[in-house]
């Protein structure tokens, strides 16, 4: 597959640009609490919080648009805080990209709580994502940019 394939604009369909503010969370693990003989599984609340954060951001950017029905094209750019107990030197050159963001949250735990909070609204599911570009750097200002590309493709 080349390169050219995946960035050629007449498969683009419809395209939904938004920022989610603040710091990017990271799709916790399910919790299981046992009443009696019964177990139930929830989300964890600060997980739980970044996916309505996520939903509230879609919303607003997609207006009463559909949620897309064919397969998506993800680009998801993250940013995290630059640690404050660095130096300014050193905080002067993460911000200028020179330094890789290579603490936690992990990328792809930050992007499974953005796909679920996109759900039902930007797509119907998330299986629809079939493209997926991920990029996590420091920012001066936290945040995650995602844009969102219904493809002009046929659907499996």
């Amino acid at each position: 597959m080349t390169h050219d394939l995946l960035i050629a604009a007449p498969v683009i369909a419809r395209r939904v640009v938004f920022v989610v503010p603040g710091k990017p969370v990271a799709k916790g693990r399910p919790r299981f609490v046992r009443r009696g003989p019964h177990v139930r599984t929830y989300t964890p609340e600060p997980t739980e919080r970044y996916e309505n954060l996520v939903k509230m951001a879609a919303r607003e950017a997609m207006r009463d648009d559909e949620p897309y029905v064919g397969p998506v094209r993800l680009i998801v750019d993250i940013g995290v805080p630059i640690p404050a107990s660095w130096s300014e030197k050193r905080q002067r050159a993460a911000a200028a990209g020179a330094i890789g963001a290579t603490k936690k949250p992990d990328a792809d735990n930050v992007v499974k709580a953005l796909k679920d909070g996109m759900n039902g609204v930007v797509y119907g599911d998330d299986g629809q994502v079939v493209d997926l570009w991920v990029s996590k750097r420091y920012a001066t200002t936290p945040g995650v940019r995602i844009e969102a590309i219904e493809l002009n493709l046929q659907r499996a």
